[in-house]
């Protein structure tokens, strides 16, 4: 097993919502950790104050801070990213830029260092699209649905080809969607909490047949950690999620169960994404093997601890939704 006391990483995103959680797991296994994020939606609060910490504020699509930021790092953990699918619809150059170009630039940067052995790269189970067969293995055709899905393929694809052409060792990993304290995004589960916190008597939601594989975001957090180390990992795509599927109706209900409330479910056309992908079920069983990684929290557990997260940290809970209403 790796010993992480001053490994060198690098977490591209480390303010990030998945980001964080990563860094202070790595804090914790004395890693010496530099964080690259542009605190676009990373936040610097979510990151602990710790001596084993550097925080370097830029972009990933800028060479000179890339370069600065990959040099004499062991390890590099490629979060950043533009994550909000409804952003991409109105901004599909900007998720190109930053999802597919910053992706070669920190790559190729990485190779140049010459002292980064393993490059993790994060993608997402958004860039199969809905089911074709379930549950979703590694092997599941990629179609993507949104232009955010479609750029971040376009990094995989480099991520494994520049892999191939270089013998530089990359890991991609597929998350499956995480849920938890400290998001930076109005995600699905953090919307329903919402809408009870503050008082609505309805609750509006858009398609609310459509399932998801939900992890809770310590456990995606750990699969990624774990695929710093593995051998068998090198050149490999792996899905990481619950094995789980709940619908957005019955995860509603879940949460109602949470916050002791009984509301009725309003459909709401203007909350549905257009083409928007259906169904979700991970797979999980290449990360079990190769990772040695199983999800530690279920469904319930994950949504009490968010839930009292929220009650406790209001002001944190709506900053992510301001820029909506």
């Amino acid at each position: 097993m790796l010993n992480y006391n001053e490994k060198r990483i690098l977490v591209t995103g480390g303010a990030g919502f998945i980001g964080s959680e990563v860094v202070s797991q790595l804090i914790k296994k004395n890693a010496m950790i530099t964080v690259l994020d542009n605190f676009s939606y990373g936040k610097k609060q979510y990151l602990p104050k710790k001596k084993n910490l550097k925080i370097i504020k830029g972009d990933i699509t800028d060479e000179k801070v890339v370069s600065r930021a990959v040099k004499d790092q062991e390890f590099v953990i490629h979060l950043a990213a533009l994550p909000f699918i409804p952003d991409s619809f109105h901004y599909p150059a900007n998720f190109f830029n930053v999802n597919a170009n910053g992706s070669v630039n920190l790559l190729w940067k990485s190779i140049q260092s010459k002292t980064v052995t393993r490059f993790i790269h994060i993608s997402t189970s958004e860039v199969y699209g809905t089911a074709q067969h379930t549950p979703m293995d590694e092997n599941h055709p990629t179609a993507p649905h949104s232009t955010y899905a479609v750029s971040k393929l376009a990094g995989d694809r480099v991520a494994f080809t520049l892999h191939k052409e270089n013998g530089f060792p990359v890991v991609i990993i597929r998350p499956f969607n995480s849920y938890g304290p400290q998001y930076t995004q109005p995600y699905i589960i953090p919307e329903i909490m919402n809408q009870l916190l503050i008082g609505n008597k309805e609750l509006m939601l858009g398609n609310i047949d459509a399932t998801r594989d939900f992890t809770y975001v310590s456990d995606t957090a750990n699969a990624i950690i774990r695929s710093l180390d593995s051998k068998k990992a090198i050149g490999e795509i792996i899905n990481v999620g619950s094995g789980n599927e709940i619908s957005i109706r019955d995860l509603a209900f879940k949460i109602f169960k949470i916050a002791k409330k009984k509301i009725k479910i309003r459909h709401d056309e203007s909350r549905e994404r257009p083409y928007d992908v259906n169904r979700l079920i991970c797979n999980n069983k290449k990360a079990s093997k190769l990772l040695g990684w199983k999800p530690k929290i279920n469904m319930d557990q994950g949504l009490k601890k968010l839930f009292q997260w929220a009650i406790n940290n209001p002001t944190t809970f709506q900053s992510s939704f301001e820029r909506l209403y």
